[in-house]
């Protein structure tokens, strides 16, 4: 018999052999276009033709693209962040299982979906405005990447995947440097920071080190979703720590760097030519568009900045609007139980557990992480009841976009719905519908299985009375959010 992740591998090497059906990317597609990325960006590099704006942003590309940066030498930023989904997952054989990507071991899922990176650079520093009682900013579904220490949560963000033991896998910071040193952008990288960032006396077991997946010894906070998050396996001096904790800094703020240029967040959309009034909705979208920000109540945290919304904190009045409030929210949505993570309850080849609660887990989002190793604040602590199966409202900026039509992604952050108009209909009936469980005849149609987590319910949503053709209408109005669209040409 096979098992879920046996079932989700295959299928994610098989090539579609239906007919009419577009073929979809296989995992070994995924890691040769990055490599093919990687290169493209090699050849473009010339730090004595480019300013340092572009250095930076070109330097972040390369480490983006480059999965030499993992513990097994397989994984790259871009493995979960691919260009052609919004810079979320790119494979849709784990979108319709596992819902959450292998790590660089390849055994490893974690809980969640892969948000996407696009536009997360306008993420504020986490903070809670006492007024309006709420947290806003950070980066990830619990908003762990707070930006509290380097002013940045963009940068927080890109530091945690390759010290997280079901993503890239090492098991010490230092390791991404020393991995680094040895590529062939080093020297821009030292353009870029100044020569001394790699300026470090290595031990001579370093390369034994970062070939070694991160495992038990750094799961000392087995509590917290992310138990490594600051390991020093590696044994060196405090002066070469500190210089390589620095050049950690610095690969982080390069990432963050390209994830904010125009390649990554171009605000090209059709959205955004109807703002800039070069062209015009169609009759569908406006109208969708004006369910968005009335009826449907989308835009009282999806702002899209007309002032419109409940909850206006941020920038409402900005030309590009974000589509998020920079809040976190609970839907209420149903468990998920195709993720790989509930089965991940005993010790892998190297020792280590994903899940040592297996299928009674339940992912209690920022509630977690405001109790956990990982919160800035220790005032904080006593809000975590109030934020228990909250998740931070994602950006819906890409939210159709995809390779071919027929491609599926998934969405929310467990990826429990494969379709934007599923999404609507149980925003619209979640409240309506009788409960049912899980695979139930008419599931997400007719009924809903109840919420993985009640607590902090949004109430916003749920009863919206919206008909059929209202909800594909609001569908439309999200496709124009698609970037890389091309004004027509008059005749």
């Amino acid at each position: 018999m096979f098992t879920l992740l046996q079932v989700a591998f295959f299928a994610a090497e098989r090539v579609s052999a239906q007919k009419g059906v577009p073929r979809q990317a296989t995992l070994s597609d995924i890691v040769a276009q990055i490599d093919r990325e990687e290169s493209k960006a090699l050849g473009a590099m010339d730090p004595s033709r480019m300013d340092r704006s572009h250095r930076v942003e070109l330097l972040g590309k390369l480490i983006f693209f480059d999965r030499h940066l993992s513990v097994n030498g397989n994984e790259a930023c871009a493995f979960c962040h691919m260009p052609q989904t919004g810079f979320t997952g790119g494979v849709q054989a784990f979108n319709t299982s596992t819902v959450a990507y292998p790590g660089s071991v390849r055994q490893r899922f974690s809980q969640r979906k892969p948000q996407s990176a696009a536009y997360a650079v306008y993420s504020p520093v986490l903070h809670y405005d006492a007024a309006q009682q709420n947290f806003y900013g950070g980066n990830f579904w619990d908003m762990r990447a707070t930006g509290w220490r380097t002013g940045n949560a963009t940068a927080e963000q890109a530091e945690r995947p390759p010290i997280n033991p079901v993503e890239m896998g090492f098991p010490d910071t230092a390791c991404a440097v020393y991995r680094l040193k040895s590529r062939p952008y080093r020297k821009l990288f030292e353009t870029v920071w100044g020569a001394q960032a790699f300026a470090i006396d290595w031990p001579a077991n370093a390369d034994q080190v970062c070939r070694t997946p991160s495992g038990p010894l750094q799961q000392k906070n087995a509590n917290s979703l992310e138990p490594n998050e600051n390991p020093a396996v590696m044994r060196l001096s405090a002066i070469d720590r500190g210089r390589s904790h620095a050049t950690y800094d610095q690969i982080a703020y390069a990432i963050a760097a390209y994830e904010g240029s125009s390649e990554v967040s171009p605000f090209s959309s059709k959205f955004d030519a109807f703002l800039a009034g070069t062209v015009k909705l169609t009759a569908q979208e406006q109208r969708g568009f004006d369910l968005f920000r009335g009826k449907a109540k989308c835009n009282t945290c999806h702002l899209d900045g007309n002032g419109s919304g409940s909850n206006q904190h941020t920038a409402a009045a900005d030309v590009r609007p974000l589509f998020t409030d920079e809040t976190p929210s609970n839907l209420g949505v149903p468990r998920n139980a195709a993720l790989a993570f509930y089965s991940e309850n005993k010790p892998d080849r190297y020792g280590y557990i994903v899940n040592s609660a297996g299928s009674a887990f339940i992912d209690k989002g920022v509630g977690t992480f405001l109790t956990g190793p990982n919160s800035p604040n220790a005032a904080w602590v006593k809000l975590a009841p109030q934020y228990e199966a909250k998740v931070k409202v994602p950006t819906i900026r890409n939210v159709d976009k995809r390779p071919n039509p027929s491609f599926v992604k998934a969405y929310m952050h467990n990826g429990y719905f494969k379709s934007l108009k599923d999404v609507v209909h149980f925003y619209n009936t979640r409240d309506t519908l009788p409960r049912c469980a899980a695979g139930a005849r008419g599931v997400n149609v007719t009924c809903w299985p109840a919420p993985e987590d009640s607590a902090n319910m949004d109430k916003t949503i749920g009863a919206l009375r919206l008909t059929d053709q209202e909800e594909n209408d609001i569908v439309a109005f999200m496709k124009t959010l698609t970037d890389g669209f091309s004004v027509p040409r008059s005749r």
